[in-house]
C-alpha cells in the first residue's frame, strides 16, 4: 500500500474546485466520460498498430448510479493503467493539470467568458464528490490498481483484484449534491453533452419487443428482453462524407438534434475542411421570422463530438447564428476568453471560410432550381439580408443569389431588376428608381398608383431594409429606392413633362390658404400639386430620408445620429389642384362647411394610411353616418 501527499502549490486547491464555476457543476460528468472516450480511442489506436495484444472488441462506456450508497460509477474498458502510470497521470500530470487549470480562472472563470472549460480533467469530479475511487487495470500485464483520495492532499494506493481491463471512477457524492443522484439528471446531462460521443455510453437498460416470428397466432404476444440502453448516438451525420448521406439523413439528424422541432429545414450545408484547420459540421437553415434575437444560440459547438458551448459568436458569423446545426473542430481553442478567441487568426479563417460555403451553396441552390430557391426566400432572406450588412465577403458574393420580390410575387436579381425597368423607371436626372412597398395592404392605393403607371413595386419588409438600401444606393451609382408612398407618383419618379394645372396662381394660393387653416401645421406640410384628375384628392405622405432615418434609428444605428430617433412624426399632405373635390372647395361660400370637408378628407387620406385612430376614429365615423341619414 502507498500513501502519499500530492504536491499542492494551490493553497486549498479541492475548496477552489468545489467552487469553481458553481452554475457549471455539471460538467464534471462530461469531463469524466471525455477521459473514458479517450482511453478507449487510444486503445483502439495501439491495437490497430500491434502495440496493445488486448483484443479491443466493442468496448462502451458505463454510467451507473447507486442512490442507496449515493455513488457514481464510470466504467470503460479501454487502455487503463498500472499503479506506476496512476502514480504518473493522476498524482502529477492530471492534478497539476487542474492545478494551473485553476490558477488561471479562478478569480475571474465566471465572468471571464471561458468558451468550454476543457482542461480540468479528472479533478472536475471533486465539484460533486466528497471522495473519489478510481480502480484500474491496464491492457499490459500490469497488476490492478486502487487509488483513493478524500478531497484532501492525501491519497492511497493499493493492489487491486479488478481482472478486466478499463478504469472504473467511482464518486462518493457530497451532501451538497445529492441531485446528481437523480436518473433524470444523469440522464439529462448525458444527453446534453455526450450525445453524440464515438463510443456507446451505457446508461441502464430497457425493454425492448422482438419481433413476432413467422405464422404466429393473431393474438401472440411479442416476447420482451432487456437490453442495454445505449444513450448516445456515435457516428453522428456531421462525422461522414456529404456523398455517404442522402436528403433522409440530413432530416432525420435535424430531428435528431431539434426533437421538439416540427418544421423541416429548408436546406442545410455540410462543412468539411482539413486544410488549415480541420472542421466538420452541418448547418441547416430554419424557417425564420423577423425577430432576430430569439433566433440565436441554436448552433452547437462539439470538440472530437463532445457538446462544448451553444453560444458560438466569434466563430460562427454573427449573421448565421440564427441558423441551427453543429460544428465540430479539434482546433478552436476551449480554454480562453471569448474577447481572444474573436481575434484569433485561425478562428477569423474558420468564420470565413463558413460565410465562403454558405455563399457557394445559396448560389447552387438558385442556379440548380430557380422555382424552388424563389419559394425558400421570405423564409430565409432575413438572414442574408443581414449577412449583406454585417459580412463584406458575404456581400461581395451576394449579387449572384439575393433576390428582390415584388407585390405580384415575381422575383428578380438586382441586374435583372435594373434590366426590366431601364426603359420606364428612369428619372429625368437619368436616376433608376426602385419603388417599394413595405406592407402591401396598408399601402394599396399608392402601389395601384404606380402600377397604372406601367411601374414594377417591390415588397420590401424586413426590419433592416432601411440599412441595406442605404448600402445598396451607396455601392450603385445612379440607383435610388423610394417608398410608394413617400410622394406622388409624378414626384417619386419625375419625368421632364408636366401637369398643366386647371386652377390660376391666384386660385392655387386660395385654396392652399383654405386647407393650411384646418390641417395642423405642426404635423403637415401642406404642398398642391397639378396631377391626373382621378387621382385621389388628398394624400398623406412622408418624406422618404426622413422615414428611413427614423426606421434605421429604431431598428440600430444609421439614423441615430441624425436625432430621428425621438423627432416627432411630419408627413407631407398632397393635395390634388387638379381634383373635382379641389375646385368644389374653391365653390363653397360658407366657411364651416369649407373646414368640415377638408377635415374629412384628412380624416380619408389618414384612415388611407393607417393613421386615424382614437377618439378622431370615433368623431369620423359619426361625422360620416350623420351624412347618410
Amino acid at each position: 500500500m502507498t500513501t502519499g501527499k500530492i504536491n499542492v502549490s494551490v493553497e486549498n486547491i479541492f475548496p477552489l474546485i468545489k467552487k469553481f464555476l458553481y452554475s457549471d457543476h455539471e460538467i464534471f460528468l462530461r469531463e469524466l466520460v471525455s477521459n473514458a472516450t479517450d482511453a478507449t480511442l487510444k486503445l483502439k489506436h495501439l491495437a490497430s498498430i500491434g502495440e496493445s495484444k488486448s483484443e479491443y472488441g466493442n468496448p462502451i462506456i458505463e454510467v451507473k448510479i447507486d442512490k442507496e450508497g449515493k455513488k457514481i460509477h464510470i466504467i470503460d474498458q479501454g487502455l487503463g493503467m498500472s499503479a506506476e502510470e496512476v502514480e504518473k497521470y493522476i498524482n502529477q500530470i492530471a492534478f497539476s493539470g487542474a492545478e494551473e487549470f485553476l490558477e488561471k480562472y479562478k478569480d475571474s472563470a465566471k465572468d471571464s467568458g471561458v468558451i468550454g472549460h476543457f482542461g480540468l480533467g479528472f479533478y472536475s469530479a471533486f465539484m460533486v464528490a466528497s471522495k473519489v475511487e478510481l480502480i484500474t487495470k491496464s491492457h499490459t500485464d500490469a497488476p490492478a490498481a486502487h487509488w483513493t483520495c478524500d478531497g484532501s492532499p492525501e491519497f492511497t494506493l493499493v493492489p487491486s483484484d479488478k481482472t478486466t481491463r478499463g478504469t472504473e471512477i467511482i464518486l462518493h457524492i457530497a451532501e451538497d449534491s445529492l441531485e446528481f443522484l437523480e436518473e433524470s439528471k444523469i440522464g439529462g446531462l448525458l444527453s446534453k453533452y455526450n450525445k453524440f460521443m464515438p463510443i456507446p455510453i451505457k446508461f441502464g437498460t430497457k425493454t425492448e419487443q422482438l419481433p413476432l416470428p413467422e405464422g404466429a397466432e393473431k393474438d401472440a404476444k411479442p416476447e420482451e428482453v432487456e437490453v442495454d440502453n445505449i444513450i448516445n448516438n456515435p457516428n453522428p451525420a456531421w462525422t461522414k462524407l456529404p456523398t455517404e448521406l442522402s436528403d433522409a439523413d440530413y432530416k432525420s439528424f435535424y430531428r435528431e438534434m431539434y426533437p421538439s422541432q416540427f418544421e423541416e429545414p429548408l436546406f442545410n450545408i455540410h462543412l468539411n475542411v482539413d486544410y488549415p484547420f480541420n472542421l466538420t459540421g452541418i448547418l441547416y437553415f430554419p424557417k425564420l421570422s423577423a425577430d432576430l434575437q430569439m433566433q440565436k444560440d441554436k448552433i452547437q459547438l462539439y470538440q472530437n463530438q463532445v457538446y462544448v458551448t451553444d453560444n458560438v459568436e466569434g466563430i460562427v458569423p454573427e449573421f448565421l447564428t440564427m441558423l441551427k446545426g453543429v460544428i465540430d473542430s479539434p482546433d478552436i481553442p476551449l480554454n480562453v476568453s471569448r474577447s481572444y478567441l474573436q481575434a484569433d487568426g485561425n478562428v477569423k479563417k474558420i468564420s470565413n471560410y463558413i460565410t465562403k460555403k454558405v455563399a457557394d451553396k445559396l448560389k447552387s441552390l438558385i442556379t440548380e432550381n430557380r422555382e424552388d430557391f424563389e419559394k425558400k426566400w421570405n423564409d430565409i432572406k432575413i438572414v442574408l439580408e443581414y449577412g449583406m450588412l454585417s459580412e463584406p465577403k458575404f456581400y461581395e458574393k451576394s449579387a449572384a443569389f439575393t433576390l428582390y420580390p415584388t407585390v405580384d410575387e415575381t422575383y428578380f436579381t438586382l441586374e435583372e431588376l435594373k434590366e426590366k425597368v431601364k426603359d420606364s423607371q428612369i428619372d429625368k436626372n437619368g436616376k433608376t428608381v426602385i419603388l417599394y412597398a413595405s406592407n402591401k395592404e396598408a399601402q394599396h392605393s399608392y402601389i395601384a398608383a404606380a402600377k397604372d403607371k406601367g411601374y414594377q413595386v417591390l415588397l420590401l419588409d424586413s426590419p433592416i431594409v432601411s440599412h441595406l438600401i442605404q448600402k445598396l444606393e451607396s455601392d450603385n451609382e445612379n440607383l435610388t429606392f423610394v417608398r410608394v408612398d413617400g410622394d406622388s407618383i409624378d414626384k417619386l419618379i419625375e419625368k421632364e413633362e408636366t401637369q398643366i394645372s386647371k386652377l390660376s396662381d391666384e386660385e392655387t394660393e386660395t385654396l392652399k390658404t383654405v386647407i393650411e387653416a384646418v390641417v395642423p401645421k405642426e404635423k403637415y406640410s401642406v404642398q398642391l400639386e397639378a396631377m391626373d384628375s382621378n387621382v385621389a384628392p388628398f394624400m398623406i405622405t412622408q418624406p422618404e430620408f426622413m422615414r428611413r432615418m427614423k426606421e434605421m434609428s429604431q431598428s440600430g444605428g444609421g439614423g441615430g445620429m441624425f436625432g430621428m430617433g425621438n423627432f416627432p412624426e411630419m408627413y407631407n399632405l398632397i393635395v390634388n389642384s387638379n381634383s373635382e373635390f379641389a375646385t368644389s372647395l374653391l365653390n363653397t361660400k360658407d366657411e364651416v362647411a369649407k373646414a368640415n370637408l377638408v377635415s374629412q378628407a384628412l380624416d380619408l387620406a389618414k384612415l388611407s394610411q393607417g393613421l386615424l385612430k382614437g377618439e378622431e376614429l370615433t368623431a369620423f365615423v359619426k361625422r360620416s353616418f350623420e351624412t347618410i341619414k
